[in-house]
C-alpha cells in the first residue's frame, strides 16, 4: 500500500501534513534482499492508477524485478495513514482505506504456482492469508508441501485487526506455519496470535520447519535447527545489540531480510541470527521501512543458553532435504544464475531523516504495521 507519513507527531487529527511513502511486509524484505545484492522478484497486484504507478516505481527503483505484478482495472492501491509516535515504543495511530484493493483479489487464478516457485527461496508472511479468501487459498497452495519446492520462508506477521476472529487467525497461522521450511514469529505476536508463551512453546507446537525463529524484541532471538541425521534440534540465541529507535516500522521484515542474506551465503545459523540483528537495527534507526543494509553478513559465535535440555551448538550449513534446503539455501549470493528470492505480497518504504530517541527496541513490526 502506499503510506502517509506524517509531518510531526501527535494526533492523527492535529497532523497538518503527510508525506507519501511506501509500505507492506514481504515488499519490505524484497527490496532489502535486493539492496544486499541478491536477485529478487516481486509478485503482487496493486490498481491501474497513480498509486500504482508510485508503487511498483519505488520497489524496482531497489533492484527488485517486478515483472509479476500485476494491474487491476477495478480495484484500486490500498492506502494508510498513520501518526508518529510522542515516544519510542508508543502505539501509533492508524487509518486504513483497503477494504476491496487490488492486493486482496491476489488468489491461485491469478498467481500461477510456477512463478511464484521459480526461485530459491519463496518468502510469505501471514498478512497476505488474512486479506481474503482468495489471498488465504493463494498462500495455503504455496506452502503445500510438495517435491521440488523452493524453500518455503514464512514470517507469522499477525495483525489482529485484519482477521474475522481468533480463532480462525490462530488455527490458518498454524497450518500455514506447519507447511513452511523456515518460520519467523515474534515471541508477544504468537502469545497473542496462537496462545504459546516461549520460544520451546512455540517450537513444540511447530515441530514441522526445519528452521523455527522466536525473536523477542531487545532480548535477541531463539533459533530451532532440526539436525538431518539426528533429528533433534540444535537451539541457538543470539541477543540484539542496543538501538537508538526512531520507529519500529519494517524491523521484523529488515530481520528477515538479513536471515535470509545470510542463509543465502551459506554461514550458520549464529551468523544468520546476527545479521538479521544487524539489518533490523539499521532500520529502527531510521523513520522509514527500509535502510541501507548493513554490511556483509560474517560468522558470529553464539552464546551458550542452559536449561532446555537440548545440545546446544552452531551449525554449519545444513544439508538439502526432498523439499529444498533445510535453513536457506547455502548458495553463493543470489546474483548468481538459479539464485532469484521470490515474494508475494505488497510494498516497501523509503527513508527520511528524523530524530532518534535512546531505546532498545524490538526487532519486529508494531502491530499497527498493517497492509
Amino acid at each position: 500500500m502506499v503510506a502517509f507519513l506524517p509531518s510531526r507527531p501527535g494526533r492523527l487529527a492535529d497532523v497538518p501534513a503527510f508525506t507519501r511513502a511506501v509500505g507492506g511486509a514481504e515488499s519490505n524484505t524484497a527490496c532489502a534482499l535486493a539492496a544486499a545484492g541478491h536477485r529478487v522478484r516481486w509478485i503482487s497486484r496493486v490498481g491501474a492508477d497513480g498509486f500504482g504507478d508510485h508503487l511498483v516505481a519505488a520497489v524496482a527503483a531497489y533492484g527488485v524485478d517486478v515483472s509479476g505484478v500485476r494491474r487491476d482495472p477495478h480495484r484500486p492501491t490500498g492506502v494508510y495513514f498513520r501518526t508518529a509516535a510522542d515516544r519510542a515504543g508508543a502505539a501509533h495511530e492508524v487509518v486504513y482505506h483497503r477494504a476491496g484493493s487490488a492486493a486482496s483479489a491476489m488468489s491461485p487464478r491469478n498467481v500461477p504456482y510456477e512463478e511464484a516457485a521459480a526461485g530459491r527461496v519463496l518468502h510469505l508472511t501471514g498478512i497476505t492469508p488474512a486479506l481474503s479468501p482468495g489471498c488465504r487459498d493463494l498462500v495455503a497452495a504455496l506452502t503445500a508441501r510438495r517435491p521440488g519446492r523452493p524453500l518455503v520462508s514464512f514470517d507469522l506477521n499477525h495483525r489482529p485487526s485484519l482477521w474475522p476472529d481468533p480463532a480462525t487467525a490462530r488455527r490458518v497461522l498454524l497450518e500455514l506455519a506447519r507447511g513452511a521450511d523456515l518460520v519467523f514469529a515474534g515471541e508477544d505476536e504468537a502469545a497473542d496470535a496462537l496462545d504459546l508463551h516461549g520460544p520451546d512453546a512455540v517450537r513444540e507446537a511447530l515441530p514441522e520447519p526445519a528452521v523455527l525463529v522466536v525473536k523477542a524484541g531487545a532480548a535477541g532471538a531463539t533459533a530451532f535447527a532440526r539436525e538431518a541425521v539426528t533429528g533433534h534440534d540444535v537451539r541457538v540465541r543470539v541477543p540484539a545489540p542496543r538501538v537508538e529507535v526512531v520507529s519500529y516500522a519494517g524491523a521484523g521484515d529488515a530481520f528477515a531480510a538479513g536471515y535470509l542474506d545470510a542463509a543465502l551465503r551459506g554461514l550458520p545459523l549464529a551468523a544468520r541470527l546476527a545479521h538479521g540483528h544487524r539489518a533490523a537495527a539499521a532500520v529502527l534507526a531510521v523513520p522509514g521501512d527500509l535502510a541501507p543494509p548493513p554490511g556483509p553478513a560474517a560468522p558470529a559465535p553464539a552464546p551458550p543458553v542452559a536449561g532446555t535440555g537440548r545440545r546446544e551448538a552452531v551449525p554449519g550449513p545444513p544439508p538439502a532435504s526432498a523439499t529444498g534446503p533445510v535453513a536457506g539455501p547455502a548458495t553463493a549470493p543470489a546474483t548468481a544464475p538459479g539464485g532469484r528470492v521470490g515474494g508475494g505480497g505488497a510494498d516497501c518504504g523509503r527513508l527520511r531523516p528524523g530524530p532518534r530517541r535512546p531505546q532498545t527496541g524490538p526487532d519486529d513490526d508494531e502491530e499497527v504495521r498493517t497492509r
